[in-house]
């Protein structure tokens, strides 16, 4: 925060919840965020995005209370922005439609504060394609009518329901459930066929997404039997009748699961991109960061092995070798070795060969295959974590190998607010699960509802010692083995819910 100036705010649209949908430029503009102001349908997963530092506002609390009221919304953001702050406002959708983005565009106006419009990507067109319906198509229709059907008063707006009638392309309604009985009535009334195909998308994009498919006629009624809640969105028009043929997401494997990725934000990347590839609701809770160590870097050479158990270590020695002038010579003729393939993949980016991994990634193989390599005299220098587990020193001391350790980095603990109501967390180390149990609630419920994936048998034996009743443990120490194991738990995980 800037004493003195203006800040500047941007209106986000945050998409219609799934984090994948948020926009390139929203997350950029995220990142950089020094206070978010943000809805009730922005989903978990984008504000899971917002930066450790920034200020949270949330003017749009459900459950019994009432939302801010848009002029006090108005009021925060020229507040904010008055204070010098980037202030980012993450709106559900889209911010210009149906989003009362103009009126907060106005009020910034009216007090000179610079303003940016992210656009977002809209659930009229989203929620529907993730249910299976196109809201055009060929032969079909060729035109999209979005409508509200809530006015500022409460029920139904004034629509021109014979105008609506008379439409030959696809009727979207937003904010329609209360009242689905009168709106297919008056639609009826006006002269549309009440066969009509009609659906209704709740939560669309979430791993809680469901679809009811009826008709004009009896749309009300199966929402009503099903205890279809808002948010939900209705299509009226001869697409939704192509919902069951072209339901993508129903043949992905982890489908309707929604996931909590623990690893630190910086490598959540690939296994946040494999879990939403798989068809997961993926939210990033990072529960550990890492940091180079401030002090000097002792000397390194001398050893006949540099031994790394993690990428995170490999990063942390070039950063600080750098720092100090120095780079990865000083290991002289040291052979490689890495405990698994994410670390060896790491010391090949850096223009390093492995000459040693064990055939099982974790500390204990890891000895083990490091002291049927080592001749008699040799040395090994392990370079890893300040804190870390017993297995790879206990190992090698049974085995009579010498060896050095020097820390390179620490691991440090966050608090992030855990979601609700999830199928699964993913855990890659010991410490991610440490941290996570750390943040979890006094009775949370998903010690026994939530299934831990865990990469290997010590992260598998920390969740169980944490509390977790259903632990399941990937095959080999390996992403891809992680989501196999997810794929193959699904059934019993989601079963339970």
């Amino acid at each position: 925060m800037s004493e003195g100036r203006v800040g500047r705010v941007w209106l986000v649209g945050a998409g219609p919840g799934d984090a994948g949908l948020l926009t390139l430029r929203g997350r950029e503009v995220l990142q950089g965020a020094e206070a978010v102001v943000y809805d009730r349908l922005v989903g978990d997963g984008v504000l899971a995005m917002i930066p450790a530092g920034a200020e949270r506002v949330d003017v749009g609390k459900s459950g019994g209370s009432h939302p801010v009221p848009q002029r006090e919304i108005e009021a925060i953001l020229v507040r904010l922005a008055l204070s010098g702050r980037r202030v980012v406002r993450l709106k559900g959708g889209d911010p210009f439609l149906f989003g009362r983005g103009g009126e907060e565009a106005e009020a910034l106006l009216r007090h000179g504060i610079p303003f940016e419009v992210v656009p977002g990507v809209t659930s009229a067109v989203a929620a529907p394609a993730w249910a299976g319906i196109p809201v055009t198509h060929r032969g079909l229709a060729s035109s999209l009518h979005v409508v509200t059907a809530h006015s500022r008063e409460g029920g139904l707006p004034d629509l021109d329901f014979e105008a609506l009638a008379r439409l030959k392309g696809t009727l979207i309604f937003l904010m329609g459930v209360e009242g689905a009985l009168e709106l297919c009535a008056r639609l009826m009334e006006a002269g549309m066929d009440p066969e009509t195909p009609a659906a209704a998308v709740e939560r669309g994009t979430s791993a809680r997404q469901r679809r009811v498919s009826a008709t004009l006629r009896t749309l009300a009624e199966a929402m009503r039997g099903a205890g279809i809640r808002p948010p939900a969105v209705l299509v009226v028009g001869a697409v939704a009748a192509l919902a069951e043929r072209f339901d993508w997401r129903a043949a992905l494997p982890l489908s309707g699961v929604r996931a909590a990725v623990t690893r630190p934000r910086e490598r959540a990347g690939r296994l946040s991109r494999m879990l939403r590839d798989a068809g997961a609701e993926v939210l990033e809770v990072p529960c550990i960061a890492t940091e180079p160590l401030e002090d000097p870097l002792p000397p390194i050479g001398g050893a006949d092995w540099a031994v790394f158990t993690s990428a995170a270590g490999i990063e942390a020695l070039t950063a600080r070798l750098a720092r100090e002038g120095r780079d990865v010579r000083e290991l002289g003729g040291a052979r490689l070795a890495a405990i698994g393939p994410a670390t060896a993949e790491a010391l090949r980016a850096c223009g390093l060969r492995v000459d040693l991994m064990p055939d099982v990634y974790d500390g204990e193989h890891l000895a083990v295959a490091l002291a049927g390599r080592m001749r008699t005299g040799e040395k090994a220098l392990l370079l890893r974590a300040e804190e870390h587990g017993p297995e790879l020193t206990e190992g090698l001391r049974a085995a009579g190998v010498p060896f050095r350790e020097v820390p390179l980095y620490r691991t440090c603990r966050l608090r992030p607010e855990l979601p609700e109501d999830l199928d699964m967390a993913f855990f890659t180390s010991a410490s991610t699960v440490g941290a996570f149990a750390a943040c979890a609630p006094t009775g949370w419920r998903g010690w026994s509802e939530v299934g831990a994936l865990c990469i290997g048998r010590q992260t598998a034996r920390a969740a169980r010692e944490a509390g977790f009743a259903r632990v399941f443990t990937a095959d080999s120490a390996t992403l891809e083995a992680l989501l196999a194991a997810a794929v193959a738990a699904r059934g019993q995980i989601t079963a339970a819910r």
